[in-house]
């Protein structure tokens, strides 16, 4: 590379996802702030072969999602390549993803906290990010003592993703009858959102009650696809412009001479975004459950108390004893709980203002909101909505 020309890097990296869109970014931000390479990026599918300006065009590096149909032709390039795609591994190409380990502990534990006892997995077979994350779940599920359980569509090596999505697109019918076999009520971790649609599509066929009976939760965070997803998916947010912007030093490092000194580097997620498919307090207790799914459908309604132990079979005094027992804390306090979850998503996804939010929330004045919502986020609404506005998510 003539040391006075500026770099031209390839990036072979689709934007049709949120983890390609999020990566790009990355990389663009490193190129903004740390050196003055120029970008060269076409629109192209996550199994898209290179393009053909690629070979007859001045390249100096290349991040890419690199797979065994475009390693042979990246490397008659003869120019750096990074790899964020981690799908297999290939000599003298350094890699950086995201920490599947992690990912599959965030999951785990946002399903724990819910109350999910019992667990499962679904993914696509021969997928490397699918078979890490089934692996590592199911060895916290086994440290736990729990019951677990897993499913993954039919895949062979060597197998395009685009095609195992098909062919998860096609096996509905084999998931639902999976699904109906859970014991209920089980946490469900998908490899991907994608799978996550297709899991939750599969739990209408069998009429299965989602999060009630089985809580879902994906990875990507691809606010497309979740808000797409019927409940809305729950979904771990990976830090993939991170691992971008990582990506973009290392190629620096090797054209300044530097090798990686390990062969991939893992970036921890971000967080759980959790939505619909996850939010509910699983609970053993039938009735305990049905009094739950009460509050959860009507708390935003303004019910109180009274109306719950209207609802349920046993008597107020029988219902706060089971509450405190199982859970810890008082109806009262569920009923809370739920108004302010409410709260916060009004806050993260609207524009609309406390006045406007109240009503919805179960409230019939803003102040009195304002107040409990201080009291239990020991934030204002104000500050909560600053701090975590992202529309979508």
């Amino acid at each position: 590379m003539n040391p006075k020309s500026r770099p031209q890097i390839a990036l072979l990296v689709e934007a049709s996802r949120a983890y390609g869109r999020e990566l790009l970014r990355g990389v663009a931000y490193f190129a903004r702030t740390q050196v003055n390479w120029s970008l060269l990026h076409q629109e192209m599918m996550l199994d898209s072969a290179i393009p053909d300006w690629m070979t007859s065009s001045r390249i100096d590096g290349v991040i890419a999602r690199v797979d065994s149909h475009t390693i042979e032709p990246l490397r008659k390039l003869r120019v750096p390549i990074v790899d964020v795609r981690c799908n297999r591994v290939f000599a003298g190409v350094p890699q950086v993803e995201t920490d599947n380990r992690l990912v599959a502990e965030l999951a785990f534990k946002h399903l724990w906290n819910r109350g999910f006892r019992r667990f499962a997995f679904c993914g696509f077979r021969s997928a490397a990010y699918s078979e890490a994350r089934l692996q590592f779940f199911r060895e916290l599920v086994t440290l736990a003592s729990c019951p677990f359980t897993h499913y993954e569509s039919k895949g062979k090596p060597g197998d395009t993703l685009t095609s195992l999505e098909y062919a998860g697109m096609m096996d509905i019918e084999s998931v639902s009858k999976w699904l109906s076999k859970l014991e209920r009520p089980t946490g469900l971790f998908v490899c991907n959102d994608i799978r996550g649609q297709q899991v939750l599509n599969a739990c209408r066929t069998a009429n299965i009650a989602v999060p009630d009976d089985i809580g879902v939760i994906g990875v990507d965070d691809d606010d497309a696809i979740c808000l797409l997803c019927d409940p809305p998916l729950s979904s771990v947010k990976p830090d993939a412009e991170r691992v971008g912007y990582r990506a973009a030093e290392v190629l620096h490092e090797m054209h300044s001479g530097y090798l990686p000194e390990a062969s991939v580097e893992y970036i921890a997620p971000k967080s759980v975004s959790e939505r619909l498919s996850t939010n509910v307090v699983a609970v053993e207790d039938v009735e305990l459950a049905n009094v739950c799914r009460y509050i959860r459908q009507h708390a935003c309604d303004g019910v109180n108390v009274g109306d719950v132990a209207q609802y349920s079979s046993l008597s107020r005094r029988q219902l706060e004893r089971r509450f405190h027992k199982v859970l810890g804390r008082t109806p009262h306090e569920q009923i809370t709980l739920t108004q302010i979850e409410r709260v916060k998503q009004l806050l993260r996804e609207t524009d609309m203002t406390l006045e406007q939010i109240a009503p919805k929330a179960g409230y019939s004045h803003k102040e009195s909101l304002s107040a409990v919502f201080k009291r239990e986020t020991s934030l204002t609404p104000g500050e909560y909505r600053t701090q975590n506005r992202k529309f979508g998510n």
